[in-house]
């Protein structure tokens, strides 16, 4: 079973996407965070395709392979609105995961089409986050527009970001990085889509807040133990405006778990897959 590469209208723009699995089988759609690829995905989806299902991860609007936007729109709901084109795109039920700015994508966008989402699940991702692990991966951010000399120093970056050792072998980064026309090494993304307006706005607050009250379909908060972007007054609030929601924690993670940790998202996934999007047998 292999991945192959495909490429989805989101709104007004293209999608780059790996997808894996029966392409009659119930849809899977996953979307990484602000800053990483939908390659960070790909242990879950394979575990979910050899489930049963069709398992499709996306590079976000100005991220990875993706487009990037004309327009410089890097707002939740033009992420929002890609999510919406998708959902509609493959024309029926579908489930939904995503981490981070990809979490809060799927969560805005996937209620807007209730009777296509069956499941939204969330690695950490809650109405109300803590401004200092955003003030945190700001920095992680500008540390890196000015690009890197080698693969070693943007490794570096990342390990503070992670909280972690680097890691021995640096080469599996190059795939995350582009050379930029001076010859230093960037990030994967449009600069503009870490612009200081473009990160947790006011205005993003409130469409989560309201995404979460309108959800009807099941939703799943998989919770970092030691994340400091959900707090205990966040998932509070998300519990007291989707009263639906299933909270389970990642023992021993940080936010960026899925980044190396999503094979162990995926059993999760597949529980509540089987009862919210079953295979046809």
């Amino acid at each position: 079973m292999e991945f192959e590469t495909l490429r989805l209208a989101g709104d007004g723009l293209t999608l780059a996407a790996d997808a894996i699995g029966d392409p009659a089988a119930p849809p899977v759609l996953f979307f990484h965070g602000g800053g990483q690829s939908r390659r960070s995905w790909r242990g879950a989806a394979r575990r979910i395709a050899e489930a049963g299902y069709r398992a499709l991860t996306f590079d976000l609007r100005g991220h990875g392979d993706s487009d990037w936007a004309s327009d410089g729109d890097y707002l939740l709901d033009a992420y929002a609105r890609d999510v919406g084109c998708l959902v509609e795109g493959l024309g029926r039920k579908v489930a939904l995961v995503g981490a981070s700015r990809g979490g809060q994508a799927a969560l805005v966008g996937g209620t807007r089409h209730p009777e296509k989402v069956a499941l939204i699940m969330l690695a950490d991702v809650a109405p109300l986050i803590s401004d200092m692990g955003v003030d945190r991966i700001r920095a992680f951010f500008w540390a890196s527009n000015a690009g890197f000399t080698s693969l070693e120093e943007a490794a570096a970056v990342l390990s503070r970001l992670l909280e972690r050792p680097p890691v021995e072998d640096n080469s599996g980064l190059a795939k995350a990085l582009r050379t930029g026309s001076d010859g230093r090494l960037y990030w994967h993304w449009d600069p503009r889509t870490v612009a200081p307006e473009f990160l947790n706005p006011p205005s993003e607050g409130q469409a989560i807040n309201a995404a979460a009250a309108r959800a009807r379909m099941q939703l799943v908060l998989v919770r970092a133990e030691h994340s400091d972007i959900v707090t205990d007054e966040g998932v509070r609030l998300f519990r007291s405006l989707a009263p639906q929601l299933i909270v389970r924690e990642a023992k021993g993670a940080g936010h960026m778990f899925t980044s190396d940790r999503n094979d162990a998202f995926a059993a999760a996934l597949h529980e509540f897959l089987q009862t919210t999007l079953p295979v046809k047998s």
